[in-house]
């Protein structure tokens, strides 16, 4: 038996790589998987989430979990109704626009994580543009691929979305247009940037000067301005920040890379990466995974820095950075609790 397979009751042979690729977990329990249903920007909608539920009544335990990356896992299915599962799902794939690579063969791959988004501009009144047609842009970008990539989206700098424990962490902004005809001097911005933000904000004879160097375009300014003298501007811009992780050796949290980022210029960003990890992957990485932060570990920030920008024409705005220090614990180093 070769190293992909292993056994499970009944000398069911199970090739493990092939059901992972297929999105489905290999459980603990013999003769037994979970399947896992993608849920772009973790958005689904009521027909498809009673969907969820039939297979899960059907084919699984009844149950269900909703995963820290806003994905679903139906555990308790049968291996042998796997196939079964696949042919149902499709319609919640359907609804979900999810691209596939053959219909009622189920996910395509598992490798590239569920691109994760909190509420944004939808729902949050802080949120700085729409986080979950992002999310499904950039899963229609990016999926399907068997590399280890996980990407998260937060609609503004309270990162809701915790995206600084991602590979790639898309941070909404703004860039505050003020009016000072409206402005009758009150000063709620400034104080609500004291209080919740970075004190970018002061009064000058009666009107806001903003500090262009201090401000992170989180739009509290715009939350909170009662005559509506700050809006937000119509381009969207996005901090994207690099390489955070969890994990055994070394986690840590995702750096700045540039600020006052497009959208566009985001999207070719990380998908410029996958061709930076084909061509730089350990062949002998285990099970063929190999988490990309390592591999920049591995061959350097330059050369990576190399492949990502390929292409890319950020605005005029846009402030790159040049070197990044990622620090994190290393449990590979010491376990000292200091």
């Amino acid at each position: 038996m070769d190293g992909e397979k292993k056994t499970t009751g009944a000398a069911r042979d199970v090739n493990v790589k092939k059901l992972k690729r297929n999105a489905f977990r290999y459980s603990k329990v013999r003769g037994e998987t979970a399947s896992r249903i993608r849920v772009p920007g973790g958005l689904i909608n009521a027909k498809s989430m009673a969907r969820v539920a039939e297979i899960a009544e059907k084919y699984g335990n009844g149950s269900l979990f909703l995963t820290n990356r806003q994905g679903i896992e139906l555990p308790g299915i049968r291996m042998a109704d796997m196939d079964r599962v696949n042919r149902e799902l499709q319609a919640i794939i359907d609804d979900s626009g999810v691209n596939q690579e053959e219909r009622d063969k189920g996910y395509p791959a598992s490798g590239t994580r569920n691109v994760v988004a909190c509420p944004g501009a939808r729902l949050c009144p802080f949120g700085c543009y729409d986080t979950t047609a992002l999310a499904r842009r950039m899963d229609k970008a990016i999926f399907p691929n068997h590399f280890h990539m996980k990407v998260a989206l937060t609609g503004c700098s309270n990162d809701c979305g915790k995206v600084r424990m991602n590979d790639f962490g898309i941070i909404g902004m703004t860039e505050p247009q003020y009016d000072p005809s409206r402005c009758v001097g009150c000063e709620q911005c400034v104080k609500y940037c004291r209080i919740r933000s970075v004190e970018a904000l002061k009064a000058v004879n009666g009107k806001i000067v903003r500090d262009t160097n201090l401000c992170i375009g989180c739009g509290v300014c715009v939350a909170y301005c009662p005559t509506r003298a700050w809006t937000r501007s119509q381009e969207h811009y996005f901090r994207l920040v690099l390489l955070g992780r969890t994990g055994k050796k070394n986690p840590r949290m995702a750096e700045d890379f540039i600020k006052w980022a497009d959208e566009e210029s985001v999207l070719k960003i990380v998908k410029n990466a996958y061709a930076f990890v084909e061509e730089y992957i350990d062949p002998n990485a285990l099970e063929g995974k190999e988490h990309v932060g390592y591999i920049v570990d591995r061959i350097g920030f330059d050369e990576f820095v190399k492949w990502v920008m390929k292409d890319v024409e950020l605005p005029p705005l846009a402030e790159v950075t040049h070197r990044i220090y990622w620090g994190g614990k290393h449990y590979n180093r010491s376990r000292d609790l200091r």
